[in-house]
This record gives structure tokens, C-alpha cells and sequence, in this order.
């Protein structure tokens, strides 16, 4: 795609997006290390919090429900602006919406850590949410537009995914240590020196690119409307658990943001300059893949999360030692989205990928929904972290079919649909599988089952419920994404 001439005089409508500088192989390979950097913080930072949040609580004097807010407070801001930001990147430049994003996360990390109060630091969360929103949505719209040739766009898609899936086993053991040996004010003030570093790189590798322009159009009507039906939507599902699924907050809000969601979609069918053109939903690889990814998000919450929480609740490991004994799963991860998830779907397809990474995931959940109450882990838990390996397979062919169906002029808005996707899985996640856990539980203690055994009947079912998620996951990227797709050439 050529850039506009310079003497070309103002016509209506859009503005055609200036086509990128050539970028030299070293500089795409930093680029590619500032973008992974910046979704690093962004999954640390989700991590690393909930080590630290006994500790947070009594510092500050959170009460119970209040201590939820640490993590709700930057699901609600990061998930319900993914969309939006993905979109004005692709208006004003993609570039400049990634450092100015990072920028906000830095400075909202430096108000976090010296907070002082519990609304200071729910407050500082909500701007960390609205900072990594803006870095977030557009790094994979940066990535695919600098690594156009097949097997490089694999490779860096890989080293982006492995990002994702290791940090958050990272941040467990990281956020521990930190806890435990200076306080939990270094959760947030370890943010500082990578963003800053990640800042002074980005300014001077990432391609600059002019956007279309605000001639585009940004729809504000539209931004109103999907931000607020998404904001709404994941309050009322992280709120699930303590109003009950059929209470009447959760039935009136959940209302309220299906109207806001089916406005949103009309005025998208009809705006002259909509904020997300229907469109990219008609190509079968870019909706398949979001459609899969929430299932599959969703069902993977049971694995990063309740297994934590089994290993503490029920075998009684510390944070730091939850974090070591997860760590084998984040090494199998990389090492396979590193060494051969890029040679494996340019040799069978990414389709091919991704069904059998799923199939590996289910053999993990379906293990899970075995395991005793008094386990050894290297018989019972560590073939299931082996076994993980199935997401280091999964996540890089599902985000390469994801990105696959998006011209140049599209890839932060499809950047910013994926993320959007991924978090709407881990809210709904959060609210079935963690509130059937916590009702199970409840009904064996009340059935006269001791502790553990209760706790561990309740991740039981959590985990088979998730092994039935990842099985309609692969339903469906067997029968909608049958024919792989290939990004298409600028």
C-alpha cells in the first residue's frame, strides 16, 4: 500500500494511513521486544497483585469486600477500553497511542505504590487498567504490520504469546518474593524501570505511523455505547458471586448491558464512520478465533488460578512456593510457543496447531477433575504442568488466526477485538468457575465434609466444567475454522 502524495489536495472521507518506513530486521527485533515488554507489565501486573493482597489488606484496612476492588477496579478499566483504544490507534497512529498508554501505566504504577489509603490505590489500579488498555490493543496491530513474511510474523506471534503465558506464572513467584522481602509497595514500584526503559525504546523503534486521521471518524456515539455496555457487563459479572446469578442487581445490569451491546451493534451497521466496521467480523478466522478464545480463556481461568489457589488452600503452599510449583508449566509453555509452535504451523497450518494444543488442554483440565486431597506433586501435579505445554501451542495459532483476517488499515482495531475477547473470557472465567467452586464447597461443608475435602470437591467441579468449555472450544474451531486463514498482503 502506498503512502498518499504530498500534493494530493484534501478530499472527503477518510484519510488512507500512511505506509510505515522500512524498518531494519534489528530494529523490528527490538520493537518486538518493547511490545512484549509492554504486555509483560500488563500480565505481571494482573499476577503479581494477587500475591500480595493479604498483605495489601492489612496495611491499608481493606475489608473483605473492599480488597476486591485492588483487582476489579483494572479488570473493568483494561477490559472495557480495549476496544475503544484499539480503534483510535488505527485513527491517530499506533505508535503514539502505545507510549502514551505506557506512559499512563508508569505514572499510575508510581501512584499505586505510594498510596496510602485503599481509595488512592483503587484509584491508581483503575488508571494502570486505562494505560495497559491503550499499550495493549494495539501491540499486536504493531506486530503484524511490521513482520509481514509468514514465518517471521510465526515467530514473533509465538515470542508474543509466550509473553503472556509465562508472565503470569512470573508475577506469582515474583510477587512473592517482593511481599516477602521488602513490601508490597515493590509489587507496583518494579513497573517503573521497565516502563521507563520501554518508553525511551519505543520512541525511537516503533514505525511511526500517521493514522487516517480523525477525518475517519471516531464515532463517539458508538465509543459511548460499547464502553459503557462493556464496563457494565464486567462489573456485573465480577459481582456475580457475591449478588447470586439470578438476584435482581445481576438480572437488571446484565439487561441493561445487552441494550447498551445490541445499540452498539445497530449503530455500527448504520454510522457512516463506524468504530468497529462489521466487516472484520465477516471474515470466518478473525470471529472464529474471538469466539474460541473466550472459551477457552475462560476455561484456562480454572488452571492459572484455582490450582493456586488448591495448592495454598489444600496442600498448604506458601506464595512463593505456588509460584515455584507452576513454574514447570510456564517453562513447557515457552519452550514450545518459542521452539516449534512457528515450525509446527507453517508445516501443518495454524488450524492444526490449535486443535492439537486444545486437545492437550483438556487432558490437563480433565486431570485436574481427579486430583486428591493429599497430592504428591510429582505424580499427581506435574504431568498436568507438562501437559500445559498444549497452550503454548494453542494461544500462537489462535492469535494468528485472530490477526489473520485484518488488512493494514484494520489491525488495531482487530489487535484491540482480541484483547477485548481475552478479557471478556477471564471475567466470565471468574464468575462461573470460581462461583461454582465456592458453591460446592459450601454444600459439602454443609453435608459435614472436612475442609479440604470440601475445597478440593469444589475445584473438582470447577475444573470439569472447564474441561467442558475447552471441549466446545475445539468444536468449534474444528467446524467454523476449517479453512485456516492467511494474513492477507498490504
Amino acid at each position: 500500500m502506498s503512502a498518499p502524495a504530498a500534493s494530493a489536495p484534501p478530499t472527503p472521507g477518510p484519510a488512507p494511513r500512511s505506509a510505515p518506513a522500512p524498518v531494519s530486521p534489528a530494529s523490528r527485533r527490538i520493537a518486538l521486544g518493547v511490545i512484549a515488554t509492554g504486555l509483560l507489565m500488563t500480565v505481571l501486573d494482573g499476577s503479581i497483585v494477587t500475591v500480595a493482597m493479604p498483605a495489601i489488606q492489612d496495611d491499608l484496612g481493606f475489608s473483605p469486600a473492599g480488597l476486591s476492588w485492588v483487582v476489579n477496579a483494572y479488570l473493568i478499566a483494561f477490559g472495557s477500553l480495549l476496544l475503544l483504544a484499539g480503534r483510535l490507534g488505527d485513527l491517530i497512529g499506533r505508535r503514539h497511542m502505545f507510549v502514551a498508554g505506557t506512559a499512563v501505566f508508569t505514572a499510575a504504577s508510581l501512584l499505586a505504590g505510594v498510596a496510602a489509603s485503599p481509595g488512592v490505590l483503587i484509584a491508581a489500579r483503575f488508571l494502570q487498567g486505562v494505560g495497559s488498555a491503550m499499550a495493549s490493543a494495539v501491540g499486536l496491530g504493531i506486530l503484524v504490520t511490521l513482520f509481514t513474511e509468514p514465518g517471521e510474523r510465526a515467530r514473533a506471534i509465538a515470542l508474543f504469546s509466550f509473553t503472556g503465558a509465562a508472565g503470569a506464572s512470573i508475577g506469582q513467584v515474583l510477587g512473592g518474593v517482593l511481599t516477602d522481602g521488602l513490601s508490597w509497595h515493590w509489587i507496583f514500584f518494579i513497573n517503573l524501570p521497565i516502563g521507563l526503559a520501554a518508553l525511551l525504546v519505543a520512541v525511537r523503534v516503533l514505525p511511526a505511523d500517521r493514522g487516517e486521521g480523525r477525518a475517519a471518524g471516531a464515532d463517539v456515539i458508538g465509543a459511548l455505547l460499547v464502553t459503557a455496555g462493556l464496563m457494565l457487563g464486567i462489573y456485573t459479572v465480577v459481582e456475580v458471586e457475591k449478588d447470586g446469578w439470578m438476584s435482581a442487581p445481576t438480572l437488571g445490569l446484565g439487561s441493561l448491558t445487552l441494550v447498551l451491546l445490541t445499540a452498539f451493534v445497530v449503530r455500527q451497521a448504520t454510522a457512516r464512520t463506524p468504530l468497529m466496521p462489521l466487516r472484520i467480523l465477516r471474515s470466518r478466522s478473525v470471529s472464529g478465533a474471538n469466539l474460541v478464545q473466550v472459551l477457552m480463556v475462560a476455561a484456562l481461568y480454572s488452571f492459572q488460578v484455582l490450582v493456586a489457589l488448591y495448592l495454598q488452600n489444600v496442600l498448604g503452599y506458601g506464595a512463593a512456593a505456588t509460584g515455584l510449583a507452576m513454574l514447570p508449566a510456564a517453562v513447557v509453555i515457552g519452550a514450545v510457543s518459542l521452539g516449534v509452535s512457528a515450525r509446527l504451523s507453517a508445516r501443518f497450518g495454524d488450524r492444526n496447531v490449535l486443535l492439537a494444543g486444545l486437545v492437550l488442554l483438556i487432558g490437563v483440565l480433565g486431570l485436574l477433575t481427579r486430583v486428591p486431597v493429599h497430592a504428591h506433586y510429582v505424580t499427581d501435579l506435574l504431568p498436568v504442568m507438562l501437559l500445559a505445554a498444549g497452550f503454548g501451542l494453542a494461544l500462537p495459532a489462535l492469535t494468528a488466526l485472530g490477526m489473520s483476517g485484518a488488512g493494514d488499515g484494520d489491525a488495531g482495531l482487530a489487535s484491540g477485538l482480541f484483547n477485548t475477547t481475552q478479557q471478556i473470557g477471564m471475567a466470565i472465567g471468574v464468575a462461573v468457575l470460581s462461583t461454582l467452586a465456592a458453591t460446592r464447597t459450601d454444600t459439602l461443608l454443609a453435608d459435614g465434609l472436612g475442609r479440604a475435602e470440601a475445597l478440593t470437591g469444589g475445584y473438582h467441579l470447577a475444573f470439569t466444567v472447564g474441561t467442558g468449555l475447552l471441549v466446545a472450544a475445539f468444536g468449534l474451531a474444528f467446524v467454523v475454522l476449517r479453512r485456516p486463514g492467511r494474513t492477507p498482503t498490504a
